[in-house]
Formats: C-alpha cells, structure tokens, sequence
C-alpha cells in the first residue's frame, strides 16, 4: 500500500475518533480499528499532570513525553501529531506565559476540537497547525524542544519525519517521543493489514532500527528512559498469526514496545 493511502486511513480513522463521545474516546477501539481491538492499553494516565484537560484526553497516547522533555520556562515547543491537544496543554503549563507551544495534526476533526479546547482555556500561546510531519510547514531551528505521543509509528517515512524534526530544531535543541515500537518480526498479515496500521501496530518500527533512523538523521544522545510491553489479547492476535507465529509472539520472540525516547541536536 502507497504512502499516501496509508495517511488518508489514518486520516479517516482519527478523524472517525475525533467525533466520538467521550466514553468512547480509545486509540482505535473496537468501533473504528477491527474486531475486538482496544488500543487504550497503550495509554497512561495524565490526569495529576499540571495542565491536563480531560477535554483534551482522547486515550490515544502511550506514555507521557512531557516528563522527560526537558522542558523549560519560556521555551517554544512542538507537538507532533497534537490530536485535541492533550500534551500541548501539558507543554503549556511547564514554558508557561513567556514560552509558546505549538501542535501539529493532519486531522481537521483534531485540528478543530484542539482549537475549540484552546479557546475555552482563553490560552493565547498556544497554536494548532494543520500539516504533515513529513514535510512540516515551518521553516529551519524554530523550536526548543519537540514532542510526540504515539504518532510517529503512524507516519509511513520514519526517516523523513525525524529529518523534519532535526530540520526544525534549534542547534542545541532536543526532543523526546513515545512511540510504539517491535522486538522482532510482525507476521505479514498484521504489518499489511491497514486497520492495525491506524491502530498503531502494523506501522510500527523494529525497536532498533527505530533507534538507528534517529541517530542517522544527526542526533546525539540518543537514549531510552521507558519502555513497557503492550500485552494484546490472543482473540485479537490469532487473526493475524498463524499457530507457529503465535507460539513465537508467546515464546517472547516477538513484542509490542511502548517507549519513551529522547535524542538532541548538536549545537
């Protein structure tokens, strides 16, 4: 499937999120990702963060970025992949008035609902950008730090997309993602199967070829601060694997990774 049909899929699935009720809110769940899928074991739990608007919440994230960006007072901050602008809000409260924060979406429906949560906040510094993380519509070392929660293992060309953040940070500047991420070898139905891949799975990197595209697009540092294993259920899993390949997944051969990764760029 081309690079263009895998994002018009995501677009239409997060979009379908978007318009949920709140109950409904779960990154992929069994109403818009497949049989029996739901994705909010990825997520964590942010409501004692300083910032947090359940409005905002939509359970689409796998870890919390904010808590090892590094974040300070007064910077300007990028969030990939904003949503209804969770994480943003979170930023918000660490730069504080004299900072900024910016999201990035390519979903209107995101787009739209990040706007209306912002303006019921009365935030001034804080903007939500419609875009594509491949080719972002900012110019060259405009931002401090840069965060993303759960969006990179959607975007096709990983590379691309970590060139782009290299691309925009200022020299000196870091960021820091969670992501989901493989040990081992998804069988081929699950990594062609374009519902799993808007449901965070089948688009997912092998852990360290993941680390690898990070460090060959010029970060430093690279470090891992968290990981958990996404534990999915066998009803799930045994409509992508075979018994052999199932009895692997079982076996530890293979797993699904949420991590928290950071990496800077040289000054």
């Amino acid at each position: 499937m081309k690079s263009e049909e895998l994002k018009q899929i995501v677009k239409e699935k997060y979009g379908k999120i978007a318009e949920q009720n709140p109950e409904e809110k779960s990154c992929c769940s069994s109403s818009c990702c497949g049989p029996e899928v739901d994705y909010s074991v990825f997520s964590e739990d942010y409501k004692n963060k300083e910032g947090y608007n359940p409005d905002a919440d939509m359970n689409l994230g796998c870890g919390i970025p904010t808590d090892f960006a590094g974040i300070k007072k007064g910077d300007h901050v990028l969030d990939l992949g904003s949503g209804a602008g969770n994480d943003c809000f979170v930023a918000r409260a660490i730069v504080g008035e004299t900072g900024k924060v910016t999201g990035l979406d390519m979903t209107e429906q995101m787009i739209r609902k990040a706007k209306e949560n912002c303006a019921k906040l009365g935030f001034t510094n804080v903007e939500f950008v419609a875009g594509d993380i491949e080719e972002m519509p900012f110019g060259e070392k405009i931002f401090d730090v840069v965060i993303s929660n759960c969006v990179l293992n959607l975007v096709p060309d990983k590379t691309k997309a970590f060139r782009e953040i290299f691309r925009v940070l200022k020299p000196g500047g870091h960021f820091c993602v969670s992501d989901v991420v493989i040990k081992g070898k998804l069988s081929e139905k699950m990594k062609q199967d374009a519902e799993m891949y808007a449901g965070c799975v089948s688009g997912a990197s092998e852990m360290n070829e993941y680390l690898q595209i990070v460090e060959k697009s010029g970060f430093l540092n690279v470090k891992v601060h968290k990981q958990k294993e996404i534990s999915l259920p066998d009803s799930l899993l045994s409509e992508y694997n075979d018994p052999d390949e199932l009895n692997s997944y079982h076996a530890g051969d293979i797993g699904i990774f949420s991590i928290t990764v950071s990496a800077e760029k040289p000054l």
